[in-house]
């Protein structure tokens, strides 16, 4: 039996700040936002919400989705690169406010790719038979670690988080295929330091572009299914000229596609899954559907999914 997605669910900052609000603190515009990133407004968490805060609304909607109660979950899984504190780890600080009281509980580290980490993480514990509720949550509050002084990468990042509920599914549901991958050597393209958040933009969009492409077709190849075969392509929503690439590698019309980044910006781990409860709620996915997930971040890290969507 595969896994596969019980429920979803998410939580964005009620905090709306857009590119005029941006042009007003630093030496930018909204033209040249826009036209080199597609983002046109980003969600900010106050400062007494936190990441835990965060993944806390987000994993409440997703067991709340699908009918599943917090003492049943056997293990939680948090992407974030912005926890709360080093330790405890979000996930831990998530078990508790939840009283998921028998889960497991621990953070992965992999960026922007964080939540296909977790995916394939809890897809092993469902399909080995040791588990049957997972839930997995990205989650960032980014603004804690951007450097406002850098105005080519202050502009890009939001706050949020997504959650899933994974269970085994019946039929031919669920995780078809997966791939996950790393490149330490490009860990200098994007990184924290000092400062805050640094990133070698144009090697980050050369790596995107290639990579995303290759990944979307490799999990389809691995699945046994064709371009044709996609219903829906949720990508990371870091750029929409990188969401375009993949877009295009795969052939698919523009509305087959998620399309998130104007509203919330990068999101980094939360993106994906945020993108996903949107696109479900707006009916842009349909019980049976062909979905491929796929992300890219620091690390370097990628990771890409084929999911057929249902319980």
């Amino acid at each position: 039996m595969r896994a596969g997605a019980w429920g979803i669910g998410r939580y964005i900052p009620d905090h709306v700040v857009t590119n005029f609000d941006l042009e007003k603190k630093m030496d930018t515009s909204d033209e040249w936002i826009r036209t080199r990133t597609g983002i046109e407004e980003r969600r900010y968490a106050g400062d007494d919400v936190d990441t835990s805060d965060m993944a806390y609304g987000a994993a409440v909607k997703a067991l709340d989705h699908a009918n599943v109660k917090a003492e049943d979950l056997d293990m939680i899984l948090v992407a974030t690169v912005t926890p709360d504190q080093p330790f405890p780890t979000v996930a831990c600080m998530l078990q508790d406010k939840l009283g998921a009281k028998k889960a497991a509980a621990m953070d992965v580290s992999a960026a922007c790719a964080g939540f296909m980490y977790g995916m394939i993480t809890a897809k092993q514990f469902i399909e080995n038979g040791d588990y049957k509720h997972v839930l997995v949550v990205g989650v960032e509050k980014l603004t804690k670690i951007t450097n406002w002084d850098d105005r080519n990468t202050a502009v890009l990042f939001g706050d949020g988080a997504g959650a899933m509920v994974l269970g085994p599914v019946e039929g031919d549901k669920g995780i078809l295929s997966f791939e996950l991958g790393s490149d330490g050597s490009g860990g200098d393209h994007l990184y924290q330091g000092a400062d805050g958040l640094v990133m070698n933009g144009r090697e980050v969009f050369k790596f995107a572009v290639r990579q995303m492409g290759e990944s979307c077709i490799n999990v389809l190849e691995k699945a046994g299914l064709a371009k044709e075969d996609v219903d829906y392509l949720i990508p990371h929503q870091a750029n929409i000229r990188i969401m375009e690439a993949a877009r295009q590698r795969l052939e698919l019309p523009i509305e087959k596609m998620s399309k998130t980044v104007h509203k919330y910006g990068n999101t980094s781990a939360a993106s994906i899954p945020i993108s996903l409860v949107e696109d479900l709620e707006n009916g842009k996915i349909k019980e049976n559907d062909l979905l491929v997930m796929v992300g890219f971040g620091g690390g370097l890290t990628w990771g890409a999914i084929a999911i057929r969507w249902g319980k």
